[in-house]
Parts: C-alpha cells; sequence; structure tokens
C-alpha cells in the first residue's frame, strides 16, 4: 500500500538489515489522544511476544499515549507513563500474555552497547517491546519490527491530529493485519 508524501523523517530512511525483508506501510490519522489511545489497544491485538515496536515523533506527539493504549490492549499491570527518568520499565501481564517493556532511549547515546546494559535482549522472547528514541540504536535487536513515525500539525501545539505512519519490516508484519489500523 502506498502512502502520500509526508513530512520527511531522517529514520523513514532506513533500510531493513536484510535489503529482501519486506516492508509494509499504512498510515492511520488520530484526531485525539483518545483515539491514539485506541489505536493502541488496536494495535496490541496484533503483537505477540519477541515483537520490537519503535516510536519516532517529536516530544508530546502522544509516543507515550499510543504506548498506553498498547500496555491496556496486552493487559499488563501498571499504569504505563513515560520512562524518560528509568530509562525502562517492565509491566508484567496481569494473566496469559506477554510482559511490556516500555523504553524510552532519549538520553542513551551509545547505541545498541548501551542498550544491551538493559538486558532487552534476553526478554525480547517474551515480551513485547516499545522504544521510544530508538532510531539508530535497537534495531539489531530484531529483524523483524514495527517503526511508527508520529506526525503533528507543526507549529499548532493545541492541534490533537496525528498522522502515523506504521512501516513493518519483515514477513512478521506482512502477516499482521496493520491494513486493518488505516484510517
Amino acid at each position: 500500500m502506498e502512502t502520500p508524501a509526508g513530512p520527511h523523517h531522517p529514520a523513514s530512511d532506513a533500510a531493513p538489515a536484510d535489503p529482501e525483508a519486506t516492508v509494509t506501510t499504512v498510515t492511520a490519522t488520530v484526531g485525539s489522544p483518545d483515539a491514539m489511545r485506541e489505536l493502541g489497544l488496536a494495535l496490541a491485538k496484533r503483537l505477540r511476544p519477541g515483537d520490537l515496536v519503535m516510536l519516532t515523533g517529536e516530544l508530546g506527539a502522544g509516543k507515550t499515549t499510543l504506548t498506553r493504549g498498547i500496555g491496556e490492549g496486552l493487559g499488563v499491570r501498571g499504569a504505563v507513563t513515560s520512562p524518560t527518568f528509568v530509562i525502562a520499565r517492565v509491566h508484567p501481564p496481569l494473566a496469559d500474555g506477554p510482559a511490556l517493556v516500555h523504553v524510552d532511549a532519549y538520553r542513551l547515546g551509545g547505541g545498541l552497547d548501551e542498550m544491551e546494559d538493559l538486558d532487552l535482549d534476553v526478554s525480547l522472547a517474551d515480551s513485547v517491546i516499545v522504544v521510544e528514541w530508538g532510531d539508530g540504536k535497537v534495531e539489531e535487536l530484531a529483524d523483524d519490527r514495527l517503526h511508527v513515525l508520529i506526525d503533528r500539525a507543526t507549529g499548532d501545539t493545541t492541534d490533537e491530529v496525528r498522522v502515523l505512519t506504521l512501516h513493518g519490516i519483515g514477513r512478521r508484519w506482512s502477516e499482521a493485519g496493520l491494513t486493518e489500523l488505516a484510517g
């Protein structure tokens, strides 16, 4: 599915590690924080243990709100809040299902070396890992990953409309029903 040209993100230029990897691209528009949370709920239904989700967007774009919806949809314990100062927060499942590992890589400058100190690769097989600001830092954790770019109207901080471009990299995402999230 082709998407119309939108604001340019350097991260969208990143190619998958495997040049033969499938890339599924879907665009969704949300009009409020509640709609962003609802999109997170819908996305959670498509997530499974071992999934890596990378979120890119400016401050206040809605990365944590989307993650809050994912956590609610996965049925995890604890309030999903920004892990900016703790870097990573683990939310265990309340019932059957994967834990949510929520990472804010904004302050990490060392790439995967610093990320390895968090032992995320150990948790990956049993968890859904959502990384805010992970561009250029966590791609090596999984060949198949979902990269979500969140854009909002520039210059108007009261505008709640967000356009999300979801790049599902790898076969896993070509089979995950991402096109159902378009809108």
